[in-house]
Formats: structure tokens, C-alpha cells, sequence
């Protein structure tokens, strides 16, 4: 049972150049570089993400005790 797919790119010739080098280099095959490069990508991606919905997560939060903390200083008036 095959699990990869394959995949076609077009990219500059300096980018594609500079990844023939460091495939030859690192004796490994473009595809694997590619592949990680892209799950690098991906986890980036994901991970910014994460710290934007936590960040607005964090302003609802202090809005809202605000809100309470208004609401508790006018009931104990």
C-alpha cells in the first residue's frame, strides 16, 4: 500500500538550485528536504495561529472581568 503522494512544483531556478546543493551535500533526496520543509512550514503556520486565537481569547477574557468587576463594584455599593 503506497502512503505518498507525488507532487509537482514549479520554483526559481536559484531556489531550485540551492536545493540540489543541499541535497547533494546532505546526501539527502529533494523530496525529503521538500517534505520537511513543509512540515516546517505547517507547524509554523499552525503555531501562529494558535498564538493569535490565544491572544484574542486573552482580550475576551479581561473584557469580560471587566465587565463583572464593574457589575460586582455597583451591587456592592
Amino acid at each position: 500500500m503506497r502512503t505518498k503522494k507525488k507532487v509537482s512544483l514549479t520554483i526559481d531556478e536559484d531556489l531550485y538550485e540551492a536545493i540540489d546543493k543541499a541535497s547533494k551535500t546532505l546526501k539527502l533526496a529533494k523530496s525529503h528536504l521538500a517534505q520537511e520543509a513543509f512540515s516546517l512550514w505547517l507547524k509554523k503556520q499552525t503555531e501562529a495561529l494558535m498564538a493569535k486565537g490565544y491572544e484574542e481569547e486573552a482580550e475576551e477574557d479581561k473584557a469580560f472581568a471587566d465587565v463583572t468587576f464593574d457589575a460586582q463594584r455597583e451591587i456592592l455599593k
